[in-house]
């Protein structure tokens, strides 16, 4: 499985896009980061195939509209504290 998922900073606005194939692994890594320590997991998705996975997060990363979206949709999950 190949994942796309959102970090979410102390600052609701404060987002980082990733896509990788060990959720778990990078996840661990990211907070090993000084940049990202205590950011938190707020949304994840799982492809079968690695290039859906990474044009989904070229498309987080660069448009607005998708990324309009999706935080439209997860708004409750990006809005909770910590």
């Amino acid at each position: 499985m190949f994942y796309v998922y959102v970090l979410k900073g102390p600052r609701e606005r404060d987002l980082y896009f990733g896509y990788t194939a060990d959720l778990k692994a990078r996840y661990a890594s990211h907070q090993r980061m000084p940049r990202h320590r205590g950011w938190k997991l707020a949304y994840y998705e799982a492809y079968q195939d690695e290039r859906d996975a990474r044009e989904r997060e070229r498309r987080l990363k660069h448009y607005g509209s998708g990324r309009g979206r999706l935080k439209k949709r997860i708004a409750r999950s990006l809005s909770q504290g910590g």
